[in-house]
């Protein structure tokens, strides 16, 4: 490679490094929370650039949809939600038979112990990245690890694209636990709250509404593609899974399917289908291999192309699930929330 050209490049690497630790750090200290957010949506983006130039693209897909894009979405409505609890606390507190709890102190934190948490959290912090580097450090500054053997056996994996082999055949357990890990997520939070965002008014934008009739269909059609290019190109469920939800998001963003959510069981069912499928694919070929995800000579590439089928599905809901923040309702919600009894 030409002189200017590296050179250029390891300028355009420094750049990015300092811009992804700025971000981080700005993004943990600002103390405006929607600014905060914000900083951190532009910090996945800018490691996604940073994933791309160390030539992982399915990582880079993965940081800027999931990692950026959909927490993104998922801390601005915990934001919004954060915002109005205050707004009701505070009309409560403003009412005579109620205490003021600003006038009472309840709730405060004193400077010092605030200094304190924060003087924790730096400590275990950095204990965190000295055992990082602890571990990193004596590592061999080149290694290719096991990839000689995975590229070797990559023609027995049933697809082309190695990390499509190390994530559903070579390693499939551990992507079996993965999916098992956003389906427990979503209990998790439908067992704490029931979804309250208020319904959108699309008649007042009909702009925004007029582009998502166009938007979700490509979404659907590009989550689709990146299903199916997964088995020898950059993409799979995760990628798939996160063009799908991202559309629920903009739906329920417009107020699409607010007033009339589907019922409760079709949502588990949903949720639930990329473990099932993925658990049940492992017991029908561990009945004839006598291996947990050990797939019969010469038939991987359809079983993993079912499981990571089933496993969009189930990855688009996930997301879509937690960014309305709670289990649905079959009762149309309205447009000032209330506080539900078993809300938090």
């Amino acid at each position: 490679m030409d002189p200017k050209a590296i050179l250029m490049w390891a300028l355009f690497d420094i750049l990015l490094l300092l811009g992804i630790v700025f971000l981080a750090w700005r993004a943990l200290a600002d103390a405006d929370l929607f600014r905060g957010v914000m900083q951190f949506i532009g910090l996945g983006l800018l490691v996604a650039v940073a994933w791309v130039r160390l030539r992982a693209p399915d990582v880079a897909l993965a940081e800027a949809a999931v990692g950026s894009g959909l927490t993104g979405a998922l801390l601005l409505a915990a934001l919004a939600r954060g915002e109005r609890r205050q707004a009701r606390t505070a009309q409560t507190a403003s009412s005579p038979e109620q205490p003021n709890p600003a006038q009472t102190g309840a709730g405060a934190v004193s400077p010092k112990r605030e200094h304190l948490y924060r003087a924790f959290a730096a400590a275990v912090g950095w204990l965190i990245f000295g055992l990082a580097a602890w571990a990193v450090w004596p590592l061999p500054s080149a290694s290719d690890g096991l990839a000689l053997e995975a590229r070797t056996r990559l023609s027995e994996s049933g697809v082309s694209n190695p990390v499509t082999a190390a994530l559903l055949n070579y390693r499939g357990y551990d992507t079996l636990l993965e999916v098992a890990v956003l389906l427990l997520a979503i209990v998790g939070v439908w067992s704490l709250r029931r979804a309250d965002v208020a319904v959108a008014d699309s008649a007042a934008r009909p702009l925004f509404d007029s582009l998502l009739r166009w938007l979700l269909p490509l979404l659907m059609v590009g989550a689709g593609y990146l299903l199916w290019i997964g088995s020898f190109a950059p993409g799979g469920a995760f990628q798939a899974g996160a063009l799908l939800g991202g559309g629920l998001v903009l739906g329920r963003l417009a107020g699409w399917g607010q007033r009339k959510t589907p019922a409760a069981h079709y949502w588990r069912a949903g949720l639930a289908l990329g473990l099932l499928a993925f658990a049940g694919v492992a017991a029908l070929v561990m009945k004839h291999t006598g291996g947990l995800l050990q797939y019969p000579a010469g038939q991987a590439g359809p079983w993993i192309l079912a499981i990571e089928a089933a496993a969009t599905l189930s990855i688009g809901l996930t997301l879509g699930a937690l960014f309305a923040g709670g289990r649905p309702s079959n009762e149309p919600i309205s447009a000032e929330p209330q506080e539900s009894p078993d809300h938090e």
